[in-house]
C-alpha cells in the first residue's frame, strides 16, 4: 500500500458506523470534502475535546461541503453512547480490526510511562472532493485545531 501523502487518491475503505450501515469514503467522491479525524478512545479526556471542538465547528465545516468522520478502534457500542453523551451530530466510524487505521499510518507504536504499547496517533486527514488528501495533520494537538482544519477547507 502506497503511504498517504498529500496530493495523492486517499485510499477507500467501508467501516461500520453510528448511522447503522456501513461508510465508504467514495460514497462522497465528486459531492463532499471529507475531514477524517482518528482518535485513540472514547470518554478520553483529549478525545472528548477534540470531538466536542469539531461538533461546534459542524456548521462551519458544512459551509465548506465537508462531512466529518470520527475514527477509533472502539466498537460501535461504545461510539453510540459516546456520541449520545456529547451530542455529537456527525458520524463516527469503528475499525476494531485496525486494517484501516494501518493503511492510513495512524497505528503506531506509542510509549506511556517508559511502557510502549500500539495505539492511534491522534490525527486529521483532509480530503477533497475529487478524492484527494488535501491536508495530512499529523501527531495532533487539540487545542486550536479544529481552526487549521478549517484554514485548510478554505484553501
Amino acid at each position: 500500500m502506497a503511504k498517504l501523502a498529500e496530493g495523492k487518491p486517499a485510499p477507500d475503505f467501508s467501516l461500520p458506523s453510528t448511522e447503522g450501515r456501513e461508510v465508504r469514503l467514495s460514497e462522497f467522491k465528486g459531492k463532499k470534502n471529507v475531514v477524517l479525524y482518528f482518535y485513540p478512545k472514547d470518554n478520553t479526556p483529549g478525545c472528548t475535546q477534540e470531538s466536542c471542538d469539531f461538533r461546534d465547528s459542524h456548521k462551519k465545516m458544512d459551509k465548506h461541503d465537508t462531512v466529518i468522520l470520527g475514527i477509533s478502534p472502539d466498537s460501535l457500542k461504545s461510539h453510540d453512547g459516546f456520541r449520545a453523551k456529547f451530542n455529537l451530530p456527525f458520524t463516527l466510524l469503528s475499525d476494531e480490526s485496525k486494517k484501516m487505521l494501518q493503511t492510513y499510518g495512524v497505528w503506531k507504536e506509542k510509549s506511556m510511562y517508559g511502557k510502549k504499547y500500539m495505539g492511534v496517533e491522534r490525527t486529521t486527514v483532509v480530503i477533497d472532493k475529487s478524492g484527494k488528501v488535501r491536508r495530512i495533520f499529523p501527531k495532533v494537538k487539540v487545542q486550536g485545531h479544529v481552526e487549521e482544519v478549517l484554514e485548510a477547507l478554505k484553501g
